[in-house]
């Protein structure tokens, strides 16, 4: 038979030496679990005799209720211990100096585009937006371009299908606005576009801004206002532009955009390879057959449409000769921005 008084000095030594919870489930099962050393004396109170085992179970549930009580206020203390000892590993010292957290900049070609749409918006132009993965139709036959034209040559045009497409330029999204709006509207198209090319000036993946006027008397004098307006805010006030004869499916007439070399001042150097004159952009008047295919009445509306290349003039902003510097994150690179 086991004596009470030996169990509960047991009890409370080992009580005593526990420094965390996971031992209290432990000792529970131990004294007073289904198995425990409560219970197998409770078990044996049968060979007892009779008259002894009602004072001998008293004891017993006695000193099972005092065993409960002491791991309830063991369990309380030592969880408030791992409190303290918690807010102790986890204090912030409020005199401490703060750590500076490096902060990240504009990308380049990020900064330049925004401008763009800044300039564009000022002057009343809506932003549009359109599918990146373009249909044959949009992307070429309602821009004028027929199955011959070397745009639709392999090596120019990442094909998904015969009929579709990762767009070239986003000139389709013109198209698009055109047949859910009535004109007279005024738009720009900025976003990705892809090419089968890459090299120092050339990317498969590029950025460009696509613009659109259409009105029943926009004219090529409207076209070469808006432009000079546009490059002068961008570039400066002085900065020279000229209009060039052009050919594009979509545009009759057609014309090439130059400004002033910002390298040279226009005295001829090898970047504008001595013209002093350097080629922005591309631009001229909406082709009737583009209008009739966006179901646009061309005896009743004119219109303009330019397209430019963002990382072409962010190249020429900021001086850098090699267009793949800007997706090769190197940081420091893109530090100096």
């Amino acid at each position: 038979m086991i004596e009470t008084e030996d169990l509960k000095r047991d009890f409370e030594e080992e009580l005593k030496a526990l420094s965390s919870r996971e031992g209290l489930s432990v000792l529970k099962a131990k004294y007073i679990g289904r198995k425990g050393l409560i219970a197998e004396a409770i078990k044996a109170l049968q060979s007892l005799p009779k008259e002894e085992r009602p004072s001998r179970g008293k004891i017993l549930n006695e000193l099972k209720e005092y065993i409960e009580k002491r791991l309830s206020e063991k369990e309380k203390e030592l969880l408030e211990k791992e409190y303290k000892d918690r807010a102790l590993r986890e204090q912030i010292d409020i005199t401490v100096p703060g750590r500076l957290q490096k902060l990240g900049s504009e990308h380049p070609v990020s900064k330049t585009l925004k401008e763009i749409i800044d300039i564009f918006s000022s002057m009343g132009f809506s932003v549009e937006e359109g599918p990146e993965v373009e249909l044959d139709y949009y992307n070429f036959e309602a821009l004028n371009i027929p199955k011959d034209h070397p745009a639709r040559d392999m090596q120019d045009t990442f094909y998904i299908t015969d009929e579709v497409l990762l767009r070239t330029h986003t000139s389709p999204v013109q198209v698009r606005v055109m047949e859910r709006r009535k004109p007279p509207l005024r738009m720009i198209a900025p976003g990705k576009v892809y090419r089968c090319d890459a090299d120092a000036t050339h990317s498969p993946m590029f950025h460009q801004v696509e613009g659109l006027m259409v009105g029943e008397d926009v004219s090529m004098a409207n076209l070469k206002a808006v432009l000079i307006e546009f490059l002068h805010s961008l570039f400066g006030p002085d900065t020279p532009v000229r209009f060039r004869p052009s050919y594009f499916p979509f545009t009759e007439p057609s014309a090439e955009v130059d400004i002033g070399c910002l390298f040279c001042s226009q005295k001829g150097c090898r970047i504008c390879k001595s013209s002093g004159w350097l080629e922005i952009l591309g631009a001229g008047m909406v082709h009737p057959k583009v209008f009739e295919m966006a179901g646009v009445d061309p005896d009743r509306y004119t219109g303009f449409a330019f397209g430019l290349g963002v990382e072409r003039i962010t190249m020429l902003r900021y001086r850098i000769d090699d267009i793949r510097l800007f997706y090769e994150n190197n940081l420091m690179f893109l530090n100096q921005f």
